[in-house]
């Protein structure tokens, strides 16, 4: 059974940075893509980042603004999110999801993702 756990979240202080891990399980890393994702409490889901397993294709999301690098590690399974250069309006509650089996590249809509971690939150506050 395909697994995903989030962890590395906490608080950090504005300008600060913090490394997001996304543990997976259950499924040959390199025959998907991963996403991640936040939720910011009365917002929408949305896509920050992703990456096609197998490969070095990433994509990110245009707020984003080159702070942000996902990369995923084939050896022990894992996909991370670094962050930096972080911003009060970054607080959100963080999660990483599988993309579906044979999909092309990744994107950022949730519908093309078939199985989520429960996240992680971060916080970002002085």
């Amino acid at each position: 059974q395909a697994q995903l756990v989030e962890s590395g979240g906490g608080l950090v202080q504005p300008g600060g940075s913090l490394t997001l891990s996304c543990a997976t399980s259950g499924f040959a890393l390199r025959d998907y893509s991963i996403g991640w994702f936040r939720r910011v409490p009365g917002k929408e889901r949305e896509g920050v980042a992703c990456q096609n397993g197998g490969t070095t294709w990433r994509d990110y999301a245009d707020f984003v603004k080159d702070r942000f690098v996902i990369s995923m590690s084939e050896i022990d399974n894992t996909v991370t999110l670094r962050m930096t250069n972080l911003e009060p309006d970054a607080t959100a509650v963080y999660m990483c999801a599988r993309g579906h089996y044979g999909s092309g590249d990744c994107t950022h809509f949730e519908t093309d993702y078939d199985t989520w971690g429960q996240g992680t939150q971060v916080t970002v506050s002085s």
